[in-house]
């Protein structure tokens, strides 16, 4: 074992779960976050001899947690990362490096015809905020802020043309195509100073969606979707002097064309599906049994179906779903087929 040595002995809590709710009078404000606290200690003798005296247990980080969450308030989700990171160094003289992780639900207050009620909240999944705060000791801390599961589309001004060929290319060009994709964006701050994060992290949420969509009246073409991610990073990096790298990524959720008359087009996602599964009890359930009894038992054997579902997607359309034990679809019939 004398030649062996531990790279990485960290330990901590994740999934803190918890919502603040704060009154003003009538009016009530909410934050809802979700936190991951990580420690290394100066000596991982807790690993080598099973020394406990210096681990500080995972459920006092979360009492901590909950604590500084009830005393400082959440001004900001980086300014209350940067408080758990400061607690932690300076209370506790065994800890060599802390690492914060928080993520925000992403709560609205509601509007009843334009009016903002006083205790009524909408949860709106248009991109999680989240961000990371992590130091060792005597040295910098380092804050990183960003947004996930952010979800754009445009219906035009995007295509694919000029790649590169060869005999096991099967991929049409396409001057007009649908660009949908799912964004994940990383960045993080130089010398952390008294910065306003939130409207720090609004102004590159409004830069994301400047860039990726273009006017409002006519777009901006997309000849690829490398080019629309470095159009992001450029815009953000231009009129964001706080920020000192932006990573960005983008989930390209593609899309084919089924069935076009005039100006209207029927599309069918590839990569997201809406799948349900009915109780048999059920007009649906009943249907999907009758139709799965059609099916003879040597081709349920070979597909290894467990669930079946009947749904209509589109107006005159039905769709037949197969379920495999994974509750993943193993296959979809066509009109015809069904």
């Amino acid at each position: 074992l004398k030649f062996y040595h531990i790279l990485n002995c960290e330990y901590g809590k994740n999934t803190i779960k918890f919502l603040r709710l704060h009154r003003e009078g009538k009016k009530h404000f909410v934050k809802e976050v979700e936190v991951c606290a990580h420690l290394r200690l100066t000596s991982p003798q807790e690993y080598l001899e099973g020394n406990n005296s210096h681990v500080i247990p995972t459920d006092t980080i979360k009492n901590i947690v909950l604590v500084l969450a009830k005393k400082n308030g959440i001004p900001s989700l980086e300014q209350f990362a940067i408080d758990i990171c400061n607690h932690f160094m300076t209370t506790f003289c065994q800890v060599a490096y802390v690492k914060t992780y928080v993520q925000e639900v992403p709560w609205q207050r509601l509007h009843e015809d334009g009016v903002p009620h006083i205790h009524s909240f909408i949860c709106v999944p248009d991109g999680i905020r989240f961000c990371e705060a992590e130091q060792c000791r005597n040295g910098p801390l380092v804050v990183f802020a960003g947004i996930k599961d952010l979800k754009l589309m445009k219906t035009t001004q995007s295509g694919f043309e000029g790649f590169y060929k060869n005999e096991h290319t099967t991929l049409p060009e396409r001057h007009d195509r649908i660009l949908c994709g799912e964004l994940f964006c990383k960045w993080s701050y130089g010398e952390c100073k008294d910065f306003d994060f939130d409207c720090i992290w609004k102004k590159i949420r409004e830069c994301i969606l400047e860039a990726f969509a273009g006017p409002p009246d006519c777009g901006e073409y997309s000849p690829s979707y490398q080019k629309t991610v470095n159009c992001i990073q450029m815009l953000v990096l231009s009129r964001v002097s706080q920020v000192s790298s932006f990573l960005l990524m983008m989930f390209y959720l593609n899309a084919n064309c089924t069935t076009e008359k005039t100006n209207t087009r029927v599309l069918f996602p590839l990569s997201v599906l809406r799948l349900e599964v009915p109780q048999l009890g059920t007009q649906w359930g009943r249907t999907s049994l009758s139709s799965w009894q059609h099916l003879n038992k040597s081709e349920r054997c070979a597909t290894h179906v467990h669930y079946i579902a009947i749904d209509q997607l589109y107006w005159g359309e039905v769709a037949l779903f197969f379920f495999t034990e994974s509750e993943k679809p193993a296959r979809l019939l066509t009109k015809r087929e069904l």
